[in-house]
């Protein structure tokens, strides 16, 4: 059964600006593991900028409660590549509530658009 869906969408321009302008907003916004691809390099601005779009996309398929924390919702890529989700803490703890177990994460961008879509499962 489907609990929620969520989805957003990020101008990456304005995300990069962002990043710019607010020193320690990237390791606010993301885990250490977030932030390097699996060979070792810094993740693009367009990457995080999907990223981000997928933590606020699970905030939203969640009812977008009160006190969830960035680094509690981490998005990584599988041995195949493919984003999904490991959640902790506040944002698990929300999932919980909802009997939430199985997620689903799509992540694209083209030109200045990064776009994530969520989908939260219960049995």
């Amino acid at each position: 059964m489907i609990v929620g869906i969520g989805a957003d969408v990020v101008s990456v321009p304005r995300f990069s600006a962002s990043l710019v302008r607010t020193p320690g907003l990237r390791d606010r916004l993301f885990t250490a593991v977030e932030q390097v691809t699996d060979d070792g390099h810094a993740r693009t601005d367009t990457s995080l900028a999907g990223r981000f779009a997928a933590k606020e996309a699970v905030a939203k398929a969640l009812g977008a409660p009160l006190g969830m924390l960035w680094h509690d919702c981490e998005v990584v890529a599988g041995s195949d590549g493919r984003p999904w989700l490991r959640l902790t803490g506040t944002v698990a703890a929300a999932a919980a509530s909802l009997g939430v177990e199985q997620w689903h994460l799509s992540l694209s961008h083209d030109g200045d658009l990064a776009v994530a879509y969520v989908v939260a499962e219960k049995p």
